[in-house]
């Protein structure tokens, strides 16, 4: 990934990989990262040993406000993660843990100071952090929360003791402080290889272990809720019935919980992205042992799928039609994204029924340069990138044709 990032023109010497958890397996020799980052020239330091409280001033340490969270008021990141003038990638691996499916926005706690990142501590911790740093009402919050929310009846959150609901509304809460004002540019789940069990050794296996599947999925993008909600059901699990999901729309941070709602690009051999209902990617069961229904006179493996049918309320869809303020039955056709732009540009057109749709880019005399879609498409949102290898500088238009339905537009190369 380092290399070919720095195909984009930036040397070694811009990157920094930050992970306050498991530094210390990395420096292994057998794990490759020393290597790795002699090799790519990438800054790859142990800070888990920087207390924030005695170092609050550190220079590596990025303290951010967190104005509408509910454990954390301001918390330290792992410099230069969230600081002005940087491109933030949050990579994540395709694993279960006692909180699920742990993707991207789990993955963001990684990226806090050491203490401040233990979101998992217990309702009735404090946690080793700067009590200051915290609201002084934290507890009651977060406990008058929970309430509401078994009331509501968000899926298995019912489960009692310290290590049932309560837990994970405290630690849901703690993540969605973090995620709230943690501003990762593209969130990518790196799922080559998927794991279940506890994420890291023990699982459902005969011999006790975890199991890796050949999964052969890589899942990104802008928004972390929304990567991660196709990546529960990638792993087996039905996405309404965890809580996180929930309270992340409660409180504003996502708009869905019904991954259908979710537009989903397959890319094909060609580099295109193609459109492609959720439900039609394969599946891979990641069993976890995340609120085990053992009570109330429920029976459940320890090691289970979350994959109990959920009925979704009513939500906005998030079909670009809507965005744009257009009518859910007209042809809708978008500005090329990024414009201008070079070598690469993405363009979304969206259908309202089924039926034959294409796609031409002409320069600026009238050619005919290019055919980027020509053939039957499903109803609903689609995207086509042109490549411009070979192609010189200047405008260029593309037009759009379906159904009687006819829009050109402008777009610019700049080389």
């Amino acid at each position: 990934m380092v290399e070919s990032i720095k195909e984009l023109g930036l040397s070694g010497n811009q990157f920094y990989i930050r992970e306050i958890n498991g530094y210390d397996d990395c420096i292994n020799p057998i794990s490759g990262w020393v290597d790795m980052a002699q090799r790519t020239g990438v800054d790859f330091r142990k800070l888990n040993g920087i207390n924030p409280i005695s170092n609050s001033g550190d220079e590596n340490l990025q303290w951010v406000d967190v104005p509408n969270g509910v454990w954390y008021k301001r918390a330290p990141y792992l410099w230069p993660i969230n600081a002005p003038d940087t491109f933030f990638l949050n990579i994540a691996k395709f694993k279960t843990h006692g909180m699920g499916v742990t993707l991207c926005c789990k993955n963001l706690q990684g990226t806090m100071a050491s203490g401040y990142q233990t979101h998992c501590s217990s309702f009735n911790s404090s946690m080793s952090i700067n009590q200051n740093d915290r609201y002084s009402d934290a507890f009651t919050t977060i406990q008058a929360n929970y309430n509401r929310h078994v009331a509501d009846g968000i899926p298995r959150w019912d489960k009692p003791g310290n290590s049932g609901g309560i837990w994970m509304e405290t630690w849901a809460s703690r993540c969605l402080d973090n995620n709230s004002v943690s501003k990762a540019n593209l969130h990518i789940v790196e799922g080559i290889y998927g794991r279940d069990g506890n994420g890291f050794v023990l699982g459902p296996s005969p011999q006790g272990l975890g199991t890796d599947y050949l999964t052969n999925v890589i899942i990104f993008g802008l928004n972390q809720f929304y990567v991660d909600i196709i990546g529960h059901w990638l792993a087996g699990h039905e996405p309404g019935n965890f809580g996180l999901f929930h309270i992340a729309k409660e409180r504003g941070l996502s708009e869905v919980l019904n991954p259908a709602n979710i537009p989903v690009y397959e890319w094909d051999p060609n580099g295109s992205p193609v459109r492609k209902p959720f439900s039609e990617f394969e599946r891979t069961e990641l069993k976890t042992y995340y609120l085990q229904r053992n009570y109330s006179g429920q029976t459940e493996a320890y090691y289970h799928l979350c994959n109990e049918q959920f009925e979704y309320p009513e939500e906005q869809s998030l079909i670009t039609s809507v965005q744009d303020n257009a009518a859910p039955r007209a042809f809708v056709l978008h500005q090329n994204k990024p414009n201008p732009f070079n070598p690469v540009t993405s363009i979304e057109y969206y259908l309202p029924s089924g039926g034959h749709a294409r796609l031409e880019v002409y320069n600026a005399t009238g050619q005919l340069v290019d055919v980027l879609v020509d053939g039957y498409h499903a109803a609903g949102s689609h995207m086509a990138t042109w490549n411009t290898a070979g192609k010189s500088s200047g405008v260029y238009f593309y037009r759009f044709r379906s159904g009687g339905f006819t829009e050109t537009k402008k777009m610019t190369l700049l080389k």
